[in-house]
């Protein structure tokens, strides 16, 4: 039976609370996929989202906290609300809330949007 997009949609935040957000990406992006991050930073394709994942994966010394608020889906549009806490290898600490609108396609994301909540 094939799965809904709700629960591909809960499937891939319950990897993301687990820290598995290279392997999120791996399983969940589209060859196609288009990112754009809070500061205009455009990303065209997987492979590129792939490579800017494991670099910030690679760069994370420890996972203090990773927690889903809020979810919500539309049609082929999810939005999903995180606060994400890190210790970095450089020492420094990430502490960001996050709300990412995701448009699907044939369960697969297609573009991702990342805004400062």
């Amino acid at each position: 039976m094939e799965q809904s997009l709700n629960e591909i949609f809960s499937a891939k935040n319950e990897m993301v609370k687990k820290g598995q957000i290279v392997e999120a990406t791996e399983k969940y992006f589209a060859p196609n996929v288009r990112t754009i991050d809070f500061d205009g930073t455009v990303a065209n394709g997987k492979a590129a989202m792939l490579a800017k994942m494991e670099g910030f994966a690679g760069a994370i010394a420890k996972v203090n906290n990773i927690e889903l608020h809020n979810t919500a889906l539309s049609g082929d549009v999810s939005f999903a609300e995180f606060t994400f806490d890190f210790d970095m290898k450089d020492g420094s600490k990430i502490l960001w809330h996050e709300t990412l609108r995701t448009v699907w396609e044939n369960g697969l994301i297609v573009e991702e949007q990342y805004f400062k909540a």
